[in-house]
């Protein structure tokens, strides 16, 4: 494409006069090459794509804004990416990207962003595809703002694309994003100092998925009928406030090798395996799951305050080591089972004289002091049976199984280490929990999902 000002404005580049003066907006019709005027821009040109379907794999190289009316799609006809960022500065915006390639080993997505397109701006677009919607490839400082993602339900989730896939990242900035039917929502992997902040993601594997990254924030981000809502895994230094996970199925927080990181006031609430009819390829109750609100494998050296673990099958479920946190203020309502802690050593969890609130604590607060007077102790020695020999369970109300559990009551002797919270608090750090509970169908959610 020939522009006057292209001209002139190369003309006054090499007489040392500041180019960015000379930007243009440049519209673009459908009879248009929209690749040659990319090709012709200028450095901090504004290309404005007007309504109609644009074909091609479009390469950026320079610092420019991409924008389009409602209406303007671009389709990557099946193959490689659709667009590909390459310079630092560039602006995606108000586009419909969809059918890119579906070749994951070659990471074909919606828009990639190469390692040199720092300061990236991808905002407000929507994307329908069957690998990632973004992928973004050791790059720095780069924006991904109020898009909507659509995977491809038709195909299996493992073959599926992440929604937004971050990859040595560094200062990223991912906020008030919607991302369904991909493989996973969001997911991180050996990046460190990103935000995520936000996001509803829904009908997915993952929520949000981490893996080798540190000094991460989590924040105000909300996941629904996934398979686990949080999976955070090998990481150091997260900061994780202030998220809900609604309906997921199996996990809403799962922590593996998680140390040094901060879980405070998330919400998870109706984590219970199988009854989720929204996960197509995972609608039916897997043998030997159990929906837990929290699980914890070789994990230390964290605080989880709190939060709310509520109607869940299992409340907390720690394992492999998980020690040496502190579990202080969360509440605890209604879950099947409260505790599930395997290991040989005792844990109090309460800090500085405040433990959890229990729904099903029975103890009683005689100097009305907001604590309970007596510790409470969600395992005992039959549960610990009842976990390694499961089929025991048909024995769970014989009076061999009572005379058990009374014996460790009146012999504290024969208890076995486990859980115990020596300072049970009388009512929830929330103010009105089970209402917080009936509430959360509504919580950050948009009056109908997106359709594409």
């Amino acid at each position: 494409m020939k522009r006057q000002v292209l001209f002139v404005g190369l003309m006054l580049g090499w007489a040392g006069i500041n180019l960015t003066a000379m930007a243009a907006q440049l519209i673009v019709t459908p009879d248009q090459h929209l690749q040659e005027v990319l090709n012709e821009a200028a450095e901090g040109d504004q290309i404005l794509v007007t309504p109609g379907l644009y074909k091609g794999n479009f390469i950026i190289d320079k610092p420019l804004t991409l924008s389009g009316q409602p209406g303007t799609i671009i389709d990557g006809q099946g193959l490689g990416n659709a667009i590909t960022l390459k310079a630092e500065g560039i602006t995606v915006s108000d586009l419909r990207i969809q059918n890119w390639g579906d070749n994951l080993t070659d990471l074909n997505a919606g828009v990639f962003v190469a390692k040199k397109a720092t300061g990236a701006i991808i905002s407000n677009n929507s994307f329908y595809g069957i690998t990632s919607g973004i992928w973004v490839d050791s790059t720095q400082d780069i924006q991904v703002l109020d898009n909507k993602i659509e995977g491809d339900l038709t195909i299996r989730s493992q073959d599926r694309g992440n929604g937004i896939h971050l990859f040595n990242v560094g200062g990223a900035r991912v906020k008030n994003n919607e991302v369904w039917h991909t493989r996973d929502g969001i997911y991180i992997d050996t990046s460190n100092g990103n935000e995520l902040n936000g996001n509803f993601l829904h009908d997915l594997r993952y929520g949000v998925h981490y893996m080798y990254s540190y000094t991460n924030q989590v924040i105000n981000n909300h996941t629904l009928n996934t398979r686990t809502g949080y999976a955070l895994m090998q990481s150091k230094f997260l900061t994780v406030v202030n998220n809900r996970s609604e309906n997921d199925q199996n996990y809403g927080i799962l922590m593996n090798f998680i140390t040094n990181s901060t879980i405070d006031n998330n919400h998870i609430i109706g984590v219970q395996t199988g009854r989720n009819p929204h996960l197509v390829e995972n609608s039916n109750k897997i043998s030997g799951a159990e929906g837990k609100a929290l699980f914890m494998y070789n994990s230390v050296f964290n605080n989880i305050i709190n939060n709310q673990f509520n109607e869940s099958d299992l409340g907390i479920h720690l394992t492999a080591g998980s020690e040496d946190n502190v579990i202080s203020g969360n509440t605890f309502i209604s879950n099947k089972e409260q505790v599930k802690y395997v290991s040989n050593r005792k844990q109090d969890w309460s800090a500085n004289g405040r433990g959890n609130y229990w729904s099903d604590y029975l103890g009683w607060d005689m100097n009305d002091d907001g604590v309970g007077d007596t510790q409470y102790e969600p395992n005992d020695g039959v549960d610990k049976l009842l976990w390694k020999y499961p089929a025991v369970k048909v024995l769970l109300n014989s009076p061999a199984v009572e005379t058990l559990r009374w014996v460790q009551r009146q012999f504290p002797v024969f208890k076995s280490p486990g859980v115990y919270d020596s300072a049970p608090l009388m009512n929830s750090p929330f103010a009105n929990p089970e209402a917080s509970t009936a509430a959360s169908a509504n919580s950050n959610r948009p009056e109908a999902l997106t359709q594409r």
